[in-house]
């Protein structure tokens, strides 16, 4: 039997195992994270920030219709790559969760606990026939009991918790920024240049200020909030300085 045709008997179905033990569909989940646009997640001494680059493929297209970052709950946002349908879907659920939540026990989700439904819920599908994986991955950051959390989905529902992080095709280019120069005890504004220097390496210098979007939670306010188009401008003008 020729080894494509060898595979193709095992990635057409999700709930079937290679004799290598992989699992293709998520495999291929996966990829689609890889081609998606990049973000960034980063945590500071005196909060979380994400950044993402939206990618405006036409003049014609609004740059404010692409929407990367999503407001969950007053204290936690979530910044998607990958299929945004698909990080719609999930970023429904997590509203619901974080609501429900206040409803039985009259208090904030905690940031972690939320992170595991996603993933929890994520991991279902793929264990099911007739159904495909999530191809998108979440970074989630939120503040918990005073402290920051900064967390990575993927679609096989797996979750990590990182001080600084990227996601998409630009992955391996944030992470190495991060890897060299990452330092937690940076106030947020030197964060957030940071963040937008591993985007540079990432987008190789094509973002400007209409296709950057930053989220924050400073530690002071506990609130999640996305910058203005003027706040996010002044960040770019200080970092092409």
């Amino acid at each position: 039997m020729q080894p494509q045709a060898y595979q193709m008997g095992y990635d057409r179905a999700i709930t079937v195992f290679s004799p290598d033990g992989r699992l293709y569909q998520v495999e291929y989940a996966r990829e689609a994270v890889k081609r998606g646009t990049t973000a960034v997640g980063i945590k500071c001494s005196d909060g979380i920030v994400l950044i993402v680059d939206k990618r405006v493929s036409s003049r014609l297209l609004e740059p404010a219709s692409i929407e990367k970052i999503f407001l969950i709950d007053e204290h936690i946002g979530v910044a998607s790559s990958g299929l945004v349908g698909d990080a719609r879907s999930l970023v429904d659920r997590a509203r619901i969760e974080c609501q429900i939540n206040r409803v039985s026990y009259n208090e904030r989700i905690d940031v972690e606990a939320l992170a595991k439904k996603l993933c929890d819920h994520m991991q279902t599908y793929t264990q099911f026939g007739g159904a495909r994986p999530y191809g998108t991955a979440l970074l989630i950051a939120g503040i918990s009991d005073g402290e920051c959390r900064l967390f990575e989905t993927d679609p096989s529902g797996t979750l990590l918790e990182y001080k600084a992080t990227g996601i998409g095709i630009g992955r391996n280019a944030v992470m190495k920024v991060f890897e060299e120069e990452y330092d937690y005890e940076a106030p947020m504004k030197d964060a957030i240049l940071l963040g937008l220097k591993a985007l540079h390496d990432a987008t190789e210098g094509k973002f400007d200020v209409n296709t950057v979007e930053i989220g924050v939670i400073e530690s002071k306010t506990q609130q999640f909030r996305k910058m203005t188009k003027d706040e996010v401008a002044s960040f770019v003008e200080r970092f092409e300085k």
